[in-house]
C-alpha cells in the first residue's frame, strides 16, 4: 500500500529538483556529484532560494513587496506546521526541520531579498549584510545538511562555507554588472559608479574575490567525503568563470553577461572526477 504522506513529501522534493534543473545547469551538475543522500535536501534549499529571488528580480508588474511578505509568512508557517500545500515551501520545511537549520539563517536570507526591493547602491555595511544574507547563509544551510548533525564539524567549517558563498556572489555581481544596472538599477559593489568602472576598480574587486576563494578551498578539502566532490565542482566552475572575467576588459564586463558553455562545464566535471579518483583533486 502506498504511503500517501511519503508520496506527498517526495513529490514536493521532486518539484524542487525540477526547478533547479530548469534554472541552473551548473548547480544541477554539482548536486548530481554529491552523495545521493544529499541530492533532494540541496534541491529543496535551491528551490526555496530560487523562488524567493524570482519574486524580487522577475515580477516587475506585480506587487513585489506584497508577494515577498506572503512568501515570508508562508515560509515560517510551513516550518512551524510541518506542512505546506506550496511544494517549494513544503520541501524546504522538511529539510529545515530534519537538519535543524536555524531560523536566523532564513531570516537573514529573506532580509537580503527585501533589500533588493529598496536598495540600488550599497555602502560597505549594507554590502556585507547583503552578501551574508543572500549567499553565505545559503552555504551554511547546505553545510547543515552535509554535516548531518555533527555540531563540531559544522562550527569548524562555517567560516570557509561563508567565504565560498561570498566568492560565488561577488563573481555573480561581476558577471551580471550590466544587467543589474540596466535592468534593475543596482550596483552592489560599494562606492562603484557603473559609468566609471575601470581596471583599477575591477582589479581591487578581483583581489578580494581571490582571497575568498583561497580561504574557501581550505574548507572544501575538509568536507565530508560525500559532499566534497560536488562542492568542488561548483568551486571549479566559479573559478573558471572568474578567470574568464579577469581576462576581460572593464568595457566588456559592462557590455555583456559572461558565461561558461555547457561543454566546458562537462570538461570540468571530467577533470575533477579524474583528480578525485586519483587523489590529486
Amino acid at each position: 500500500m502506498i504511503d500517501q504522506r511519503k508520496l506527498f513529501d517526495n513529490t514536493a522534493l521532486e518539484c524542487s529538483r525540477i526547478i533547479t534543473q530548469r534554472y541552473s545547469t551548473s548547480f544541477t551538475l554539482g548536486i548530481k556529484t554529491l552523495h545521493e543522500k544529499f541530492h533532494l535536501p540541496i534541491y529543496a534549499i535551491y528551490g526555496f532560494v530560487r523562488y524567493a529571488d524570482e519574486i524580487v528580480d522577475t515580477f516587475h508588474d506585480k506587487d513585489k513587496q506584497g508577494l515577498l511578505n506572503a512568501f515570508t509568512a508562508d515560509t515560517y508557517k510551513a516550518i512551524e506546521d510541518g506542512i505546506s500545500l506550496n511544494p517549494v515551501l513544503h520541501a524546504f520545511q522538511l529539510i529545515v526541520n530534519q537538519y535543524h537549520i536555524e531560523r536566523p539563517l532564513i531570516a537573514a536570507f529573506l532580509k537580503s531579498m527585501e533589500m533588493d526591493l529598496d536598495f540600488t547602491t550599497y555602502n560597505d555595511s549594507r554590502y556585507k549584510e547583503y552578501i551574508y544574507g543572500s549567499a553565505e547563509v545559503v552555504g551554511l544551510m547546505c553545510l547543515r545538511v552535509f554535516c548531518e548533525g555533527d555540531e563540531d564539524e559544522y562550527e569548524k567549517l562555517k567560516p570557509a562555507a561563508c567565504k565560498l558563498g561570498s566568492a560565488f556572489q561577488k563573481v555573480n555581481f561581476l558577471r551580471d554588472l550590466k544587467s543589474d544596472y540596466e535592468d534593475r538599477g543596482r550596483v552592489y559593489f560599494p562606492g562603484v559608479n557603473f559609468k566609471k568602472f575601470d581596471q583599477d576598480i575591477k582589479s581591487e574587486i578581483e583581489a578580494d574575490i581571490e582571497r575568498d576563494f583561497d580561504e574557501a578551498l581550505i574548507g572544501i578539502r575538509q568536507l565530508p567525503k560525500g559532499a566534497m566532490f560536488g562542492v568542488k565542482i561548483a568551486y571549479l566552475y566559479y573559478r573558471k568563470l572568474f578567470q574568464k572575467i579577469k581576462g576581460l576588459s572593464p568595457e566588456v564586463i559592462t557590455q555583456k553577461r559572461i558565461r561558461i558553455p555547457n561543454a566546458r562545464k562537462m570538461m570540468l566535471l571530467a577533470g575533477t572526477y579524474l583528480g578525485y579518483k586519483t587523489g590529486l583533486g
